[in-house]
């Protein structure tokens, strides 16, 4: 059986490097970009189950992300991630579909959790 991708986009290199170790624990693919560009000029966004999103990059930010894949037909769930403690980009998020907004530091289980929500295993 194949294993669900998971697609992590975040310009912080230590969570790249270290979330996808985490995911691949969980039983997902995963593949991880530096920024809202390099996902979507990858291959990756057709095949990706969940996104694991960064609200504040450089260049296009999380929510600009979001935004371009819903109005472009591509219904990815979003799992958002961000260390900054922000309520109205938090409720932007889930006003645009997001599945769920950890702040970092975030533990695993409450990554597994939105992770069920995002992706049901069968």
């Amino acid at each position: 059986m194949e294993h669900p991708l998971v697609s992590v986009v975040d310009d912080d290199e230590s969570v790249r490097e270290s979330l996808p170790d985490l995911l691949k624990e969980f039983g997902f693919a995963v593949r991880a970009f530096a920024s809202a560009q390099e996902f979507l000029s990858s291959d990756s966004r057709s095949h990706t189950k969940c996104l694991i999103l960064d609200v504040v990059m450089p260049g296009m930010t999380g929510l600009e992300l979001q935004q371009e894949l819903r109005h472009g037909g591509h219904e990815i769930p979003i799992i958002f991630i961000s260390a900054q403690k922000d309520a109205t980009i938090r409720e932007q998020a889930f006003r645009q579909g997001a599945v769920t907004f950890l702040f970092k530091p975030f533990s695993d289980t409450a990554l597994l959790e939105a992770l069920n929500v995002a992706v049901p295993m069968k």
